[in-house]
């Protein structure tokens, strides 16, 4: 099996380029992609199970892989939530599958997002990752907008070995990440 297009752009231009730019002499030392986390959560799943069904079925064409049933951690009597049911559902992607992923996301579904100008710098955490979220499922081009039943957002994680956000930027900008500065 080839090798993601990303990765091999990654070992033989990136690795360069952000030894380059944060003078680095040791090659492991240059931050890297450890895993991609797609996390949805769904309230509506509560009231009816189906819809949690539907959802994963999405992720799992997006993704490419069988997501996990996430559970309530504690009961909310408000939101007629117990202890234990299910509310939504993630992936973990690592490796070739994680590559192939970025590389759709960021040249093939950010582009579709209604008046796209980039995603926002904003979303680091101090650590070195990333979080991007997205509110249609539809941008992606493995998605038969013609069948379906609702539109649901997506919390999609950038796990770095980056020991900064900075790092963590200069990564995902060289992998071709569409960042946009922010005012606010």
């Amino acid at each position: 099996m080839a090798e993601a297009r990303l990765y091999t752009e990654f070992k033989d231009n990136i690795v360069g380029k952000l030894k380059e730019d944060f003078k680095l002499t040791n090659r492991l030392a240059v931050p890297k992609l450890t895993k991609i986390v797609v996390n949805v959560g769904v309230g509506e799943a509560v009231a009816d199970k189906k819809v949690l069904d539907d959802i994963a079925r999405n992720i799992a064409t997006i993704t490419g892989q069988r997501p996990v049933m996430t559970h309530a951690r504690k009961s909310i009597s408000n939101f007629k939530l117990r202890e234990g049911m299910p509310i939504g559902c993630k992936v973990t992607l690592r490796g070739r599958i994680m590559y192939e992923f970025l590389d759709r996301l960021i040249n093939l579904a950010l582009p579709r997002t209604r008046d796209f100008q980039g995603v926002s710098d904003k979303g680091f955490d101090g650590r070195g990752n990333y979080t991007l979220g997205i509110r249609e499922h539809s941008i992606f081009p493995e998605i038969d907008t013609d069948n379906l039943d609702r539109i649901h957002g997506m919390d999609i994680s950038f796990v770095t070995t980056a020991s900064n956000d900075e790092q963590a930027y200069q990564l995902l900008k060289h992998f071709g990440m569409p960042f946009v500065k922010r005012n606010n």
